[in-house]
């Protein structure tokens, strides 16, 4: 033991790399980090395949004209923005899971199937595949229309021969481009789950996220004659990656005790042991922001069909004060955010607790939460528990959604939302996190030292 503990003190290379260094080492560890990377070199190829007809020049002033488009590029992984076979990126397979995930509480026979343990859990995950197709039909021609005449530019649309009259051929073939690449995004998603490291859906968005920061960084260096505008930038950067960790990781332990008769020899005998529960402050994840966005998005979106620049009417006045409302310019717009984000946070966490049945399962598996009596009482205790941590998470969410906003108010800069963007880094954080913890159970099944100490 003090050989070791000398060795450890000495030793000149930070525990980090040398847990790098040890995942390296192992042949099926190496294989599963280079397939991985491989896995997200292919994805990142297909992201610049454009569609048929596209014209750059168009897209790009689309997107510098239209922000809400940026976070529909989010979860394409930055295809979108090439308007690629990938542009629909995973999103139709995320709606997909959040539908049966709402629905799976409502609907009896889905709710029999997620109690059937990993069965079931592979024949909801079969539904999701199933539903992913016909929404990325759905969507992927809503996409198209945005840009050939709904997000109109100065230089057009971005892609022109849309339409299902003379045109359906053109739009059926870009349409099913678009699908298929969809598809296959998930399924290089699944290997890597199955064979890589990490979550393979979460790898693909984190991937196309990290592709931004080059262009990030561009920013900021074009901002160098106002260097404290950019230090305080860089300042809340670094608070934001510090708060998400700490909210990833916060979590509140209930403690149980278990106690069960067991008959062996002729005789009866009871065990009895200890565990906890450990319920998570930020149990909702990113889902709240996705849900918030994407019903502020939709009524901006159908808002910009009646614009009309060249036309004073009330109808394209009023469509255009909607725009203004919902844009990212608007203060209404960032308190609809906040107020949204916190409303699905309790929404989708209370979802998630009434599915999980803690106090059901407890009273099955003979354990209980000391002072508290089995059933009906332990279910409403953790009910209360729930509802008073859950506060913490959704504020947190809440000022991680608006905290572009702030610090646009703070530095007095403009471009300050796209510099900064908080839900790009809950994301990645949490990605980050969770792949080094699956690498970490890795490396002490083999009796390495992990990330974490």
């Amino acid at each position: 033991m003090t050989t070791t503990t000398k060795q450890t003190q000495k030793s000149p290379i930070p525990a980090l790399l040398t847990a790098i260094i040890d995942a390296w080492r192992l042949p099926d560890l190496r294989f599963r980090i280079l397939f991985t990377l491989f896995i997200l070199v292919v994805f990142r190829f297909f992201a610049h395949v454009p569609v048929p007809g596209v014209d750059r020049e168009a897209l790009a002033a689309a997107f510098e004209a239209n922000p809400l488009l940026g976070f529909l590029d989010l979860f394409s992984g930055g295809a979108l923005r090439n308007l690629s076979i990938a542009a629909l990126g995973v999103y139709p397979y995320i709606t997909a899971s959040i539908i049966l995930q709402i629905l799976t509480p409502i609907v009896p026979s889905l709710k029999a199937i997620s109690q059937e343990g990993e069965m079931g859990r592979k024949t909801i995950n079969r539904y999701t595949h199933y539903l992913t197709l016909p929404l990325a039909f759905l969507q992927g021609y809503g996409q198209l229309n945005l840009f050939a005449g709904g997000f109109l530019s100065q230089s057009g649309a971005a892609i022109t021969g849309i339409g299902f009259g003379d045109n359906f051929l053109n739009t059926f073939a870009i349409l099913c481009a678009m699908a298929t690449g969809t598809l296959l995004l998930v399924w290089m998603g699944d290997l890597v789950t199955e064979k890589g490291i990490g979550n393979g859906i979460s790898l693909i968005i984190f991937a196309g996220i990290v592709t931004t920061l080059p262009s990030i960084a561009g920013q900021l260096i074009l901002l160098r004659d106002q260097i404290f505008q950019v230090i305080m930038l860089l300042s809340m950067f670094l608070l934001i990656i510090y708060l998400i960790v700490v909210f990833a990781e916060a979590q509140r332990r209930i403690q149980v005790q278990y106690g069960r008769s067991v008959f062996r020899g002729g005789q009866m005998y009871r065990q009895s042991g200890a565990t906890h529960i450990p319920l998570r402050v930020n149990a909702a994840g990113m889902i709240p922001l996705i849900f918030a966005f994407s019903i502020l998005i939709l009524p901006s979106t159908i808002a910009s069909y009646f614009v009309n620049p060249s036309s004073s009417s009330f109808l394209s006045n009023f469509a255009l004060s909607i725009q203004n409302a919902l844009g990212p310019t608007s203060t209404f717009y960032w308190f609809a955010v906040f107020l949204l984000v916190v409303l699905f946070t309790f929404f989708y966490t209370l979802v998630v607790h009434n599915q999980q049945n803690l106090s059901e399962n407890l009273q099955k598996n003979g354990g209980f939460i000391p002072g508290i009596r089995p059933g009906a009482p332990t279910k409403d205790y953790l009910m209360k528990v729930v509802l008073r941590i859950t506060w913490g998470g959704a504020l947190f969410l809440g000022m991680i959604a608006i905290m572009p906003w702030i610090a646009q108010l703070i530095t007095n800069l403009q471009n300050a939302t796209s510099i900064i963007q908080s839900t790009s880094l809950l994301i990645m954080v949490g990605v980050a996190l969770d792949t080094m913890r699956q690498l970490e159970a890795q490396l002490l099944m083999r009796n390495y030292e992990g990330f974490v100490r």
